[in-house]
């Protein structure tokens, strides 16, 4: 990969979280205008849930293609036509609100077309990570990078887009279209080249995807990661799909207060982004990663079982700073162990079952309310899931360790025991 040599003036890292923070408030916006503008056009909880998972769809439809795609091209360009083509359907979609023709399926169509879109440019971004960054702050930069997130989508971005859909509906989504523009834009800033493996000879895309799943195949610590990072996707979408039948219909909060409620969530988000390197520091990862996602179990269930908006809020602050550590982790092994030539790759198999178990998650979670009557149920099933998921980990991980090994070890199957 042609680019510098990270050092101490170098602002590429800075052009990258500011490209990555703007994506993320217009990503916030949109993630609460989308389900109120669903409820405006049904009520239905499986149609809600549905929502969810055609956001998520094309992560189990073009994962694996969009890693394969990243490692071929520029990540740095990959990233902005992505977010170019993000606005541009946003666009689209605040004139069908603003004339009213908008309906719950064109909805749909919009929400797998933006999904579609963010398979390119969070594998792009995730991958210029280690490249802006180099391997002594992965830690700390991926920390940032949840914290932009938070910022983005919970702390900013949710009371935005349900204080800016409660004056007229077709305010957030001009603001989230806007967004993905100025995302774009800040890119022009990261100087340099981003192309994997540039100058070598041409490869077949479908000899790049086999050697991408033949690496992970060997990796027995990936793996296993993936396979908790799956099913604590979908354990967590569960209720997570259902959060604004929860806030409007079990806590009987109004469309602005939903927006203060994600508000709390992003408070705890940037707890949780500010200490787990400190956590990390103290326990390792292993410990973070395992208590993080019992602590999230916890929170679940504590906000299904006790329905008091405070109470529910608060815990749900506990939820995502523990979501927010278990995602620092994951993210930091990952990068610490995929050789960046493949991360792209890897980071597609990854996605396509971690970001692909989402939408299974969230009609599960809609059928889970249908059935048992109301989301905050569905909540405490979920916690409970979560808490067993912890248990499930402690044995899978219990002969390796999470620190970083280099890549080739793990390209040989490494194992290393306590």
């Amino acid at each position: 990969m042609a680019v510098r040599t990270s050092s101490p003036r170098d602002r590429r890292l800075e052009w990258l979280l500011s490209s990555s923070a703007i994506g993320n408030l217009a990503d916030g916006i949109g993630k609460v205008a989308f389900p109120l503008l669903a409820t405006t056009l049904t009520h239905d909880p499986v149609q809600i849930g549905a929502l969810s998972a055609t956001q998520f769809a094309p992560w189990l439809l073009f994962g694996l293609l969009a890693g394969a795609l990243v490692d071929r091209v520029d990540r740095r360009r990959a990233m902005l036509l992505a977010n170019v083509g993000r606005s541009v359907v946003i666009g689209l979609t605040t004139i069908g609100v603003w004339t009213g023709s908008i309906s719950i399926w064109l909805v749909y169509v919009a929400a797998m077309l933006l999904g579609t879109a963010e398979t390119i440019a969070e594998s792009a971004g995730n991958a210029l990570i280690p490249a802006v960054a180099g391997q002594d702050r992965l830690e700390s930069a991926n920390s940032k990078f949840q914290a932009a997130e938070i910022l983005g989508q919970v702390f900013l971005g949710g009371p935005v887009g349900s204080a800016t859909f409660a004056l007229f509906a077709a305010f957030p989504f001009l603001l989230n279209s806007a967004g993905f523009v100025v995302a774009a834009v800040l890119l022009l800033g990261l100087t340099g080249r981003y192309r994997p493996n540039e100058g070598a000879a041409p490869t077949k895309l479908r000899a790049d995807l086999v050697d991408g799943l033949k690496w992970l195949a060997r990796a027995p610590l990936l793996r296993r990661l993936v396979i908790i990072g799956g099913l604590t996707a979908l354990t967590g979408e569960l209720a997570q799909a259902q959060l604004v039948l929860y806030a409007l219909d079990d806590l009987q909060l109004s469309n602005a207060t939903f927006g203060l409620f994600a508000f709390v969530g992003g408070i705890g988000g940037l707890a949780g982004a500010a200490l787990a390197p400190r956590l990390v520091t103290l326990t390792g990862r292993k410990p973070v990663l395992i208590g993080g996602i019992g602590v999230c179990g916890l929170a679940f269930a504590g906000m299904g079982l006790f329905r008091q908006p405070v109470v529910a809020a608060v815990l749900f602050g506990v939820f995502a700073g523990s979501v927010v550590a278990v995602n620092v982790v994951l993210a930091t092994a990952r990068h610490a162990l995929v050789p960046g030539e493949l991360l792209g790759r890897v980071l597609g198999a990854w996605r396509t079952v971690v970001w692909g178990a989402i939408p299974v998650g969230a009609l599960l979670g809609g059928g889970l309310t249908r059935l048992l009557g109301s989301a905050g149920a569905t909540f405490a099933v979920s916690g409970f899931l979560q808490v067993a998921l912890a248990g499930f980990a402690v044995l899978a991980l219990r002969r390796f360790s999470l620190s970083a090994e280099p890549a080739h070890d793990q390209h040989r199957g490494a194992e290393r025991s306590h």
